[in-house]
């Protein structure tokens, strides 16, 4: 009996021992491995490097005929032929329309023989003048009748001049009766026919001629836009292009662009009170006719180089609700964030206004995996490869 209670009594030793180990917060089982440290991400940057870029601006213009004759009669009558065909090329000098000339040519044949009816006259009273002239030396006429015959003379020089006159204009009539055109190039759809008539200077055209080659483009731009690009001008970011010599291209109303760059002729001295702008001219080749006036085109144009010019990726820019711009960088190891100033877009990338430097480098791939702050390991990304990923992105959307 006694040994079953020196059993007891150890059994409740043993428990007691195991109850103290319990409370006291020692491990009843072997430890675990304590957690890794987590693995720094790999960013991919790109490097900014300041280059020239060309600052361009897309404006709508229209173009114009190098030169424009409108057809008109300078004399009245019945239209005879019409000696063109409608759309065709003419050159300077050509017949256009025959009007009757009858009539005129009448009027011309009647003034030349006025003309040689006063040159007889002309004549008979200069040899009386000469006549008289001696014969007063010897008294052998009065000096009244000396001066009657000289004074004969001029009158009779003065009905010749006349009738000169009225010959020349009796011939110009003559001529007009033939219209032709002043200028070379493209002629339009004619408003008569053979049998209309027309009369002197009238208000219609019979036709139009216009020069195509080369093609006038006059184009709008905004004067705020031209108050910017001088300031800049002026503050030295940017370098002129040239002297109103700017090159233009052209993108015509199918969005292709024109085969044939222009030049700026010049720039207006003032500003539309009723639209706010400048008009500019250029002067755009022509040799197959593509153009004609009238049509709608953008033109891009040339203003000045920025030869320190920052462009980043897009895809690494992102942009808030309230339109604020940001990208991510990689400085000293670490994520940090930054608000930026971008213009227009350049391709795939964006023209940086403010906020990043050359030398900066920009997270362009594995943005969305980090946060501001962490430690990140930064991967370069050549120019190349940035635009195959572009290339790639857009071809996914």
């Amino acid at each position: 009996m006694f040994s079953m209670f020196s059993k007891i009594m150890g059994c409740l030793a043993l428990f007691g021992a195991l109850l103290v180990l319990a409370l006291s917060g020692l491990p009843l089982r072997a430890p675990t491995k304590v957690d890794a440290a987590p693995a720094v991400v790999e960013v991919g940057v790109v490097t900014l490097q300041p280059q020239a870029q060309r600052l361009t601006s897309e404006l709508p213009g229209r173009t114009k005929a190098w030169l424009t004759a409108e057809i008109r009669p300078q004399v009245g009558g019945i239209v005879q032929q019409r000696l063109f065909t409608e759309g065709a090329e003419v050159e300077a000098g050509e017949v256009l329309y025959m009007i009757d000339p009858a009539t005129y040519q009448a009027a011309f044949d009647q003034a030349r023989a006025s003309t040689a009816e006063a040159l007889a006259a002309l004549d008979s009273a200069r040899l009386k003048a000469a006549r008289y002239a001696e014969l007063v030396k010897i008294d052998a006429i009065s000096q009244q009748d000396n001066e009657d015959a000289q004074a004969s003379l001029q009158s009779a020089q003065a009905a010749y001049q006349a009738a000169q006159a009225a010959e020349k204009s009796a011939r110009i009539d003559l001529a007009y009766t033939r219209v032709t055109t002043p200028i070379a190039g493209r002629v339009e759809s004619s408003s008569v026919t053979p049998g209309a008539l027309v009369t002197a200077s009238q208000d219609t055209a019979l036709t139009t001629v216009q020069q195509l080659d080369p093609l006038y483009v006059d184009i709008t731009q905004t004067s705020a836009e031209v108050l910017r690009l001088k300031r800049e001008l002026a503050e030295g970011r940017l370098s002129k292009a040239g002297d109103n010599e700017a090159r233009i291209v052209l993108r015509l109303e199918d969005g292709s662009e024109y085969a044939h760059a222009g030049r700026l002729q010049f720039s207006g001295a003032s500003v539309s009170q009723s639209t706010g702008s400048v008009t500019l001219r250029a002067v755009v080749p022509n040799p197959d006719g593509l153009l004609l006036p009238g049509m709608y085109v953008r033109a891009v144009l040339e203003e000045a180089v920025d030869e320190q010019a920052l462009l980043v990726p897009q895809r690494a820019v992102t942009r808030s609700h309230s339109g604020a711009t940001s990208v991510l960088l990689v400085v000293d190891g670490k994520v940090e964030q930054r608000q930026i100033v971008v213009g227009r877009s350049v391709g795939n990338q964006w023209w940086v206004g403010s906020g990043l430097a050359a030398g900066e480098q920009v997270i362009v791939e594995g943005g969305q995996k980090v946060r501001v702050g962490d430690a990140v390991h930064s991967l370069a990304i050549a120019p190349a490869d940035e635009q195959a990923a572009d290339l790639a992105v857009n071809a996914v959307h």
